[in-house]
């Protein structure tokens, strides 16, 4: 039986695939469009050339969903190489120029070298969109950490202190500059109106968040060149970070409604520390099958990676408003012995597979 190695150097319109055989020896390599008639012609055209062939990919979703679908939909066996462990095997190559062709050889060498890479496998159609909604809510909390920057730049640009008294990750403030942004409107407007101002729109705290803001008025009596054009942009970023913050409470209810239909939902958020964001989160990583793991080195690898593993449970006390996911979720799950969960007899077949 020939065996054949094919390393793919995924991307979003076009991926590059070299074929080696037991010698390193380059048997194809072709640059495909990322479309389904190339592709399935590209797998042909491989399996002509050996008799068994494994396939190794550098990315495990996005634009080479199509094609890691195809692959195994036709029963090929597939690994995942990150982009990263790809990086650094390439020091150990000859040739310093960085080339779709030299990345895709280097995958098929390594895939057929290494013992240690994780297999890819059909996903479950509930994990899978749970994947697409954290990944969604990912994007918007970056979203949302970018915006909060330029507003504070510009509020700090006009009105330090009232930037300096402000925490805009609360709601009550990000309504506060919808419609007061500069120190002589708020001492024009003063405490009593701003308050029944704040109050009408079901701001907590209203009485104080005034106070605050008149303080930062008085001490301000300068008026900044290019104040006007500012203060309505303060204005718009404001309303953009309350638009994201009902864009990501509402993927929470989704991902949350999601995640508790999966069968293992009540045994992963049994744990300490874990709750259903976090929990849906090591569902997308893992695909919900933790027989993916086949020994005990994959999970430590992971919980390597992440050095607050050890702080497990401290998301519970974490007031910031609809947290950004963790991306190294598993390792924190992982970081847990069997025998130190509640619910250790359920528990134990999902973690030792």
């Amino acid at each position: 039986m020939t065996a054949i190695w094919a390393g793919i150097d995924a991307g979003r319109t076009h991926h590059h695939c070299v074929v080696i055989d037991d010698t390193g020896k380059r048997l194809l390599s072709r640059r495909v469009a990322n479309d389904e008639t190339e592709l399935l012609k590209l797998l042909a055209d491989a399996l002509a050339l050996g008799d068994e062939v494994t396939w190794g990919i550098d990315l495990a979703d996005g634009g080479a969903a199509l094609l890691i679908d195809l692959l195994l939909n036709h029963g090929q066996h597939t690994l995942y190489i990150p982009g990263r462990a790809v990086s650094r095997a390439s020091e150990g190559y000859r040739g310093e120029g960085k080339t779709d062709a030299k990345d895709a050889a280097i995958i098929a060498d390594q895939a057929r070298i290494r013992r240690d890479l994780q297999p890819l496998r059909p996903g479950d159609e509930l994990v899978a969109e749970i994947k697409v909604h954290t990944g969604h809510r990912r994007n918007l909390a970056d979203d949302r950490t970018r915006v909060i920057n330029r507003l504070h730049n510009h509020l700090t640009s006009i009105f330090p202190a009232l930037d300096r008294a402000l925490d805009l990750t609360n709601t009550g403030p990000l309504i506060l500059l919808t419609g007061y942004q500069t120190p002589a409107v708020i001492r024009r407007t003063g405490a009593r109106r701003l308050e029944t101002w704040l109050r009408n729109r079901k701001v907590r705290g209203a009485a104080q968040l005034a106070e605050k803001a008149l303080a930062a008025a008085e001490s301000q009596h300068t008026s900044v060149t290019g104040e006007k054009p500012t203060a309505q942009l303060v204005h718009t970023l404001a309303k953009e970070v309350m638009r994201l913050n009902e864009q990501i409470a509402e993927t929470d209810k989704l991902i949350e409604a999601r995640f508790r239909e999966h069968k293992h939902a009540e045994v992963i958020a049994s744990m300490p520390g874990i709750r259903s964001l976090l929990g849906a989160e090591f569902l997308a990583t893992t695909g919900g099958d933790m027989t993916a793991f086949d020994s005990p080195e994959p999970p430590r690898r992971l919980r390597r990676c992440c050095p607050g593993s050890a702080r497990l449970g401290q998301d519970q006390r974490q007031s910031a408003p609809a947290q950004t996911l963790q991306s190294a979720t598993p390792a924190r799950l992982l970081y847990l012995r069997a025998d130190q969960h509640p619910l250790l007899r359920r528990i134990s077949p999902l973690l030792r597979p």
